[in-house]
């Protein structure tokens, strides 16, 4: 039995070799086809390489770029809702110092527009009555001339108007 055994170790052992000899073989025919077509091959990795490197480039380019208008969408809607929030705040803001005002009893900005445009006109009306009372006057009026000027100049008494909190006036 012992040749059978030493029988199929040789064989194996020849297998073995052999396969060994086919791939030294291999790899000394791979070399010499390197010598004789290594300048070209070596071109051509090279042009392989420049396509890749553009393929990978475009690649991360796009990807870049839609990461970008990803942020940019971000950007914009979180914008959009900041500035809705401000408005609303800015409202809050802007209703409490009305009523607050309100309660103080002073007036709405319209009505101290509307009275500042009076007083405007009522100045303007002022100034055109003095223009006209200047005319020359006699010595004898010039005190009773100087009298009336002077109670021209001081302002009339305004009255006061008081709000009710329903907002009507007094």
């Amino acid at each position: 039995m012992a040749t059978q055994d030493d029988d199929r170790f040789d064989k194996t052992s020849d297998r073995i070799k052999d396969s060994a000899q086919q791939i030294w073989l291999a790899g000394l025919g791979a070399f010499a086809k390197m010598q004789q077509e290594g300048s070209k091959a070596f071109e051509s990795l090279v042009k392989d390489g420049a396509g890749m490197q553009k393929r990978t480039q475009q690649a991360a380019e796009e990807t870049l770029s839609q990461a970008q208008a990803r942020m940019a969408g971000f950007a914009n809607e979180f914008g959009t809702k900041a500035a809705g929030q401000w408005g609303k705040l800015e409202n809050i803001f802007e209703e409490r110092v009305a009523r607050a005002l309100d309660k103080l009893g002073m007036p709405p900005p319209a009505e101290v527009a509307a009275l500042q445009a009076r007083v405007t006109a009522l100045e303007a009306e002022l100034a055109a009555l003095r223009g006209a009372a200047k005319p020359a006057a006699s010595p004898a009026r010039g005190a009773r001339a100087a009298r009336h000027a002077k109670s021209a100049e001081t302002p009339a008494r305004k009255a006061t108007v008081r709000r009710s909190k329903s907002g009507g006036t007094e």
